[in-house]
């Protein structure tokens, strides 16, 4: 039930709020209109209104850029809380809040036992994103752990279940990025974690970091540790300076095409695929165009890693997508691929 009837509800909502302590970029964007909500019937109530403008759901502001003010209605998610909702033998599954900060979920699980997400450890932003994106790292990705999400729909105002098969994950995609852009708010997100965890150091530099780190008998907590290490090492702190991860996905391309690039550039970075594809690392092609530790103003791309893009301080948000388009251009003319942009542009 509604705390506050609907009508205070809708007097909650603010006029005119800077947005840019809630972006990762730290994109100086002000939204027309703004609120928070920390339950359905808060949300229910927040949607029911005669403003007649654009609803955006704000979750940790991790993974998107502003070019420029959001004339709209700015909802930010604050639904907390996890809980066990059943067990076995097995497994756990735990439920959490998609306003929850993930990596803060990922501690919750090491510090219980859980394994399955250490490999995701240290991932900016909220639960809410995970199944939005299918965030991933390391090996693992958000539909390996995915159990099934709660979320409301803001046009028929109803919740929906969704499974794993019902969200369409995709390398970091999913129906609510494309089919059903827009149309919902996540509102909790359901994990399947191991009682008795399931290793995997295979990927990048994990194997190299626990022999550095002296690492004699393998855990979540050890992995959870060594992932944080490296991640710290390559990309930049978003309270330092501002980003929002990787700017770009890797390409993934056909084996004839990959032979093709590889007779040119014997160098190159990638790695096969099941399905007899091929998947490129885009920082390496973007670093082969010039691009690692170009600045521009206060926009440029990050000295440890190509794939970041980052705003030394005032950089607006068109300055920094300008950045990128530059780069996808020129990557496409030097390697004949094109890059596809893994964050939100508002």
């Amino acid at each position: 039930m509604c705390i506050l009837p609907v009508e205070e509800w809708i007097m909650q909502i603010q006029e005119n709020i800077s947005l840019k302590a809630l972006n990762t970029f730290g994109i100086n964007a002000d939204a027309r209109f703004f609120a928070t909500f920390s339950n359905t019937d808060e949300l229910a109530a927040l949607t029911t209104n005669d403003l007649r403008v654009p609803t955006m759901i704000l979750g940790g502001g991790s993974n998107l850029l502003f070019t420029g003010n959001f004339n709209g209605l700015v909802l930010k998610n604050e639904i907390k809380g996890i809980e066990k909702i059943k067990e076995d033998d097995e497994f756990v599954w735990l439920k959490a809040g998609a306003g929850e900060n993930w990596h803060q979920f990922v501690l919750y699980c090491i510090e219980n036992n859980l394994g399955s997400v250490e490999n995701l450890s240290l991932i900016p932003g909220n639960v809410g994103a995970g199944p939005m994106q299918n965030i991933g790292a390391y090996g693992v990705e958000m539909k390996d752990v995915f159990h099934e999400l709660q979320a409301f729909h803001l046009q028929e105002k109803k919740l929906i279940p969704f499974t794993l098969a019902d969200c369409g994950f995709g390398y970091r995609d999913s129906v609510f990025k494309r089919k059903y852009s827009n149309q919902f708010a996540i509102l909790t997100v359901t994990c399947r974690l191991r009682k008795k965890p399931m290793f995997n150091t295979s990927y990048g530099a994990i194997t190299q970091e626990l022999e550095k780190a002296g690492v004699k008998e393998l855990s979540i907590k050890a992995i959870s540790d060594a992932v944080i290490r490296i991640r710290s090492s390559k990309l930049p702190d978003p309270s330092v300076i501002g980003n929002a991860g990787s700017f770009f996905k890797n390409p993934q391309i056909t084996a004839q095409q990959f032979l093709t690039i590889k007779e040119q550039f014997p160098a190159i970075v990638a790695y096969p695929l099941e399905d007899g594809s091929v998947k490129l690392a885009a920082g390496w092609l973007i670093e082969q165009c010039g691009w690692k530790g170009y600045r521009k103003g206060d926009a440029g791309c990050h000295a440890k890693q190509a794939l970041v893009l980052v705003n030394y301080g005032n950089a607006s948000g068109k300055e920094i997508y300008d950045l990128s388009t530059e780069i996808l251009q020129s990557v496409k003319e030097k390697f004949a691929v094109t890059l596809e942009k893994e964050v939100n542009i508002v």
